[in-house]
């Protein structure tokens, strides 16, 4: 290779680093490479290793129903994942909650070599997040959160992680896409998708910025039989750490509730309602007494961006919502009658019982209501369904009460969005049909 080549490449890389590190020496002249920021920060990423027991399911409905019962089978597994440390003082550690489902005993090994047993601070099963923490005897290394909204496709990425269980790996790549939904991995979703090498073992593994702050946790990738195609997915960072500041602060995910109901703007959607945008979220409808009714959101507003930054689709609206507080106020840009508007919301949370004024569809063709206090059953009411639709295919019918999702009890329609999200295999609904107990097998 020309050494002038290798010259024009090392300076060009150098305008990229922000930080002091002197690049290697190649016959005299410059030759970029990562390994001073690797160096930096590759102590901030652990390997996990989890076991413990989890209930067998079958394809069989017979099956199912025993499993349904209080003598359940258990089944022993093992797992490997990734984490990163963000608070080196307390031993916090994120990764993925589908790392440690089900766990008895999480592992974790420093690049050091020590290694600690992990206790559960938190988790949030719709984001796919897991809060940690360890008492190490060592002095320990975190990582900074980068502002991930200030992402730009074709920012540089590196991702850092445990695939296979080969230990610490690091990958690079850009940033491919961002906000990305639909894939129906979580019930959350707003990811950042980048082409980094990512495989079985990443999950909950750090994507970085060359600053070496952490953009992203590495959730899931799209490829044939786990293996790496170049099209990878991560959590982003602001998304992480307002949820963290939420388990640390309440033990919990306190969700805030806009008081919406919408959809992608469309072009059809744009050209019906003259809009000179083709982003953002499309309000159907508005909760009445809901945050968004009395910050004087209305059905037909096209919500363009929050807090500042632009929201490409509903799903990323709902994803950012999802990950913030109750109580949290937020400033939005809206088109509004054909004006432009910032409004500021004040989200409300799960105890003003939103959902509970507005039938919410979650199953397609069935509208459904939560169960009314002093109900005799409690759990969620279907209170219609349509002719020849998904619902009615399902089995379920007007009249139907449901009260758990397998083996999991449901008072009201967030805890079934919850229930539904955690069920990976076989889900059975436990419903309430003329005084009598049913199941229907969804899958």
């Amino acid at each position: 290779m020309p050494l002038r080549f290798l010259f024009l490449m090392s300076m060009l890389c150098a305008s990229l680093f922000s930080y002091a590190a002197l690049p290697l020496t190649v016959g005299g002249d410059n030759v970029p490479s990562l390994a001073p920021l690797i160096k930096k920060v590759s102590p901030a990423v652990v390997d996990i290793s989890v076991s413990g027991a989890s209930k067998v399911l079958t394809k069989d409905a017979k099956d199912l129903l025993k499993f349904l019962g209080p003598n359940a089978p258990t089944q022993a597994f093992s797992g490997l994942g990734s984490g990163v440390i963000v608070d080196a003082e307390k031993g916090y550690i994120i990764t993925n909650y589908h790392v440690i489902k089900n766990a008895n005993s999480i592992l974790i090994k420093l690049i050091s070599g020590h290694q600690y047993q992990a206790k559960v601070v938190g988790q949030d099963i719709q984001s796919d997040i897991a809060l940690l923490q360890i008492d190490s005897k060592q002095p320990l290394v975190a990582m900074t959160f980068a502002n991930s909204d200030k992402l730009q496709v074709g920012d540089f990425t590196i991702a850092i992680g445990n695939p296979f269980g080969l230990g610490q790996t690091v990958t690079s790549g850009i940033v491919s896409a961002l906000g990305r939904s639909g894939l129906n991995l979580q019930n959350l979703e707003n990811y950042i998708q980048t082409d980094a090498a990512i495989n079985s073992g990443n999950s909950g593994g750090a994507l970085i910025n060359l600053q070496g702050q952490l953009i992203g946790i590495n959730t899931a990738i799209l490829g044939p039989n786990g293996g790496n195609i170049g099209i990878a997915f991560a959590i982003p960072a602001n998304m992480v750490k307002n949820l963290m500041q939420q388990l640390l602060e309440f033990g919990e995910i306190r969700r805030g509730i806009l008081g919406i109901k919408g959809g992608e703007v469309t072009p059809e959607l744009a050209q019906s309602f003259g809009l000179d945008v083709n982003y953002g979220a499309f309000i159907y409808q508005v909760t009445p007494d809901s945050a968004a009714d009395k910050a004087g959101l209305k059905a037909g507003d096209v919500i363009t961006a929050i807090n500042g930054t632009n929201i490409k689709s509903f799903a990323a609206l709902r994803a950012k919502i999802g990950s913030l507080s109750a109580g949290k106020e937020i400033s939005l840009k809206v088109i509004q009658e054909e004006e432009v508007k910032t409004l500021t919301v004040t989200l409300g949370g799960e105890g003003d019982n939103l959902q509970a004024k507005t039938p919410v569809i979650i199953f397609e063709g069935a509208t459904l209501k939560d169960t009314d206090e002093g109900q005799v059953t409690a759990g969620v009411n279907v209170i219609n369904v349509e002719k020849e639709s998904e619902a009615e295919r399902l089995g379920l019918i007007k009249g139907d009460v449901i009260i758990a999702v397998n083996r999991t009890q449901v008072k009201n329609q967030q805890q079934l969005i919850t229930a539904l999200a955690e069920s990976k295999m076989v889900t059975a609904l436990n419903i309430m049909r003329n005084n009598r107990p049913i199941y229907i097998i969804l899958n």
